[in-house]
């Protein structure tokens, strides 16, 4: 959790001098100069970071990580601010809420889709591949565009393919829409593959329409890639290997990819999950607590109940080391894999449960899972 730093210094020309802002606080050479957020060290080995907000009063909403921060104001100026301490290594993303509408930070070059930013600690780790992109810029999306009319789950969606150095083992991006619109794994692969980081893959990015349901654990979404989606993809102009695949999904997404290794280990033998909601059960949701049930969910009542049957199964498991009450069941889960035989590799990320820290290891992960032979 975060709590805003009260009592700034007196002086109004050096009030934010400590994050390298000179000028008084609201005037025409202090906007001027405004770039946030700012980190300056804390003395319990973390961070103070500064945000700034022009005009009205805000506060900041972060991803998972904090409960809202009011914003202050300077004075009687058009200054807001706030100084929130953060922990050591994280990223996270974040708005601003100014009456109902939320708002990028505009005095952030780093944005997440058009009403979100992303703040990093400056002893974050770097996402290599990853490009700055302005809130205000439209991402590029694949030039091949799938109708998928599903049977098994209903209704029609729009399946993005693209082919990342010529294409090869299909990589199926669940809650593909967010990393099309918000985070630019397109542009992300590409630099990577061209870098020699991994072979040269096929992003299929498939888009939920419910997730809880499409993800918990739902045998109906993995027949249907394997039956209807992976067909549709082998037959079309891009090319693919779709014998060969890698299943990248974060929190029920993740979930749902390594049960899909678990029921369907014909179909699914690669994952790269990025904390996985092993909270998960089937009346989880109908708790007070969701987290309170049983350590591991139904994930790791399923891995107890195969015993030592994942030899072929390779997962890359991510976690964000500030996720507080997700790791006793992640770690469970974790365990109980290797222990039934699969090859992981396990790491924990800078951040929250968030999609600015699960992008981080979204490229590593991937070129891990395919760095062995089905």
């Amino acid at each position: 959790m975060t709590d805003a730093v009260p009592g700034l210094a007196a002086d109004r020309e050096s009030a934010f001098l400590a994050f390298g802002l000179p000028g008084e606080p609201g005037t025409d050479e202090f906007w001027a100069a405004a770039g946030t957020p700012a980190s300056v060290p804390a003395d319990d080995g973390g961070w103070v970071t500064l945000f700034l907000w022009r005009g009205s009063p805000a506060s900041i909403e972060f991803e998972s990580w904090s409960e809202p921060v009011p914003l202050r104001r300077w004075g009687d100026t058009d200054c807001w601010y706030a100084e929130v301490r953060m922990p050591a290594r994280l990223r996270v993303t974040y708005r601003f809420l100014a009456g109902d509408e939320a708002y990028a930070d505009p005095f952030n070059p780093v944005g997440a889709g058009g009403d979100r930013s992303i703040a990093a600690t400056p002893d974050a780790p770097a996402q290599p591949h990853w490009p700055v992109v302005g809130a205000d810029v439209v991402l590029p999306l694949p030039l091949t565009r799938l109708r998928w009319n599903s049977e098994r789950l209903g209704g029609r969606r729009t399946v993005r393919v693209h082919p990342v150095g010529g294409g090869g083992p299909v990589v199926l991006l669940l809650d593909g829409d967010d990393w099309l619109y918000l985070h630019p794994a397109m542009t992300a692969f590409d630099s990577a593959v061209a870098s020699g980081e991994m072979p040269p893959v096929t992003l299929v990015f498939l888009p939920s329409k419910d997730r809880a349901a499409e993800f918990a654990c739902r045998r109906e979404l993995w027949e249907a890639v394997r039956d209807e989606l992976l067909p549709l993809v082998a037959e079309s102009d891009v090319p693919s290997d779709p014998d060969r695949l890698v299943v990248a999904g974060q929190s029920l997404g993740g979930l749902s990819a390594v049960y899909a290794a678990l029921e369907f280990p014909e179909l699914v033998s690669r994952v790269a999950c990025q904390s996985g909601s092993f909270w998960w059960t089937p009346d989880a949701m109908e708790l007070a607590d969701p987290f309170g049930g049983p350590l591991g969910g139904a994930i790791a009542a399923r891995l107890r109940d195969r015993g030592a049957e994942l030899a072929g199964l390779r997962v890359a498991f991510d976690v964000g080391e500030h996720e507080g009450r997700m790791l006793p069941h992640c770690e469970l889960v974790e365990a109980l894999t290797a222990e039934a035989g699969a090859a992981v590799r396990v790491s924990r990320a800078a951040s929250g449960h968030d999609r600015a820290g699960w992008r981080g290891a979204l490229l590593r992960d991937v070129a891990w899972a395919l760095d062995a032979p089905r």
